[in-house]
């Protein structure tokens, strides 16, 4: 079985920077790339409508990564479940849970490093998270359910996509939210190409409508840049389609 990429130090390394460093820190320059930062950040506040939240609400967060989504729908929600498949993404956002910060390494030019402290904004009630290793396409029947689910660049990296579409009607009171992202970047390593969404992937989101409607109605979509750091002159820009749906 080959060696999962999100359980390398390189990858965690530069997921600590993507979710928690600040702008300067991940990208210095004065031109280009400034309006894709801070995309954990925005899935949280962008993708869910807090004003139609009730208390107590509970939020699901699949592909948390290393976690700052969830902490930042701990804002607004009095429990928040984060959940990846990454046994070293997991370890380290359940030490941000405790702590607070953690120590990062930033890849600067080739064996050069730049260690940083990146923290948990001390504002967020920490006590309102957890986190949990867990696969996505097999979440826990006891889970219970949710007024937010967010799945964000998490569809083109499971096996099986549609595991997933089907669970989420479970997982959403009536009148809840969901909110996905994606870049549609579909490879054979991660899923095989008979379950691409949208007749493999001609048209992906026409594949991803179909496996959420009728539960699901769709209340708007839009494109969400994204810039993940490889070193001070390499970048990843990235397009992720955005959709916010309410359970019907």
């Amino acid at each position: 079985m080959p060696t999962n990429p999100y359980e390398s130090d390189e990858l965690l390394q530069q997921y600590l920077v993507f979710h928690y460093a600040t702008a300067t820190e991940q990208f210095p320059y004065g031109f280009g790339g400034a309006d894709a930062l801070d995309f954990p950040k925005r899935c949280a506040l962008e993708g869910v409508d807090f004003s139609r939240l009730s208390e107590p609400a509970r939020a699901l967060d699949l592909g948390c990564s290393v976690g700052r989504s969830s902490f930042e729908l701990a804002r607004h929600c009095s429990e928040v479940i984060g959940i990846d498949y990454s046994h070293a993404f997991i370890d380290v956002a359940k030490r941000l849970q405790v702590d607070g910060q953690h120590p990062a390494t930033r890849l600067d030019e080739g064996s050069a490093t730049t260690a940083l402290d990146v923290i948990v904004d001390p504002v967020v009630d920490r006590s309102r998270v957890s986190f949990e290793q867990g696969d996505a396409q097999h979440i826990r029947p006891d889970i219970g359910q949710f007024d937010v689910v967010i799945a964000c660049n998490l569809i083109c990296r499971l096996p099986e996509p549609m595991r997933l579409l089907a669970r989420l009607p479970d997982l959403l009171k009536p009148g809840g939210q969901l909110f996905i992202t994606t870049p549609f970047t579909w490879l054979e390593e991660y899923t095989p190409s008979q379950n691409w969404l949208g007749d493999g992937a001609q048209d992906s989101f026409a594949g991803l409508r179909r496996a959420l409607e009728p539960a699901f109605g769709l209340q708007r979509q839009w494109d969400m840049p994204f810039l993940i750091r490889e070193h001070a002159r390499k970048f990843q820009y990235s397009i992720a389609q955005a959709s916010c749906w309410t359970r019907n």
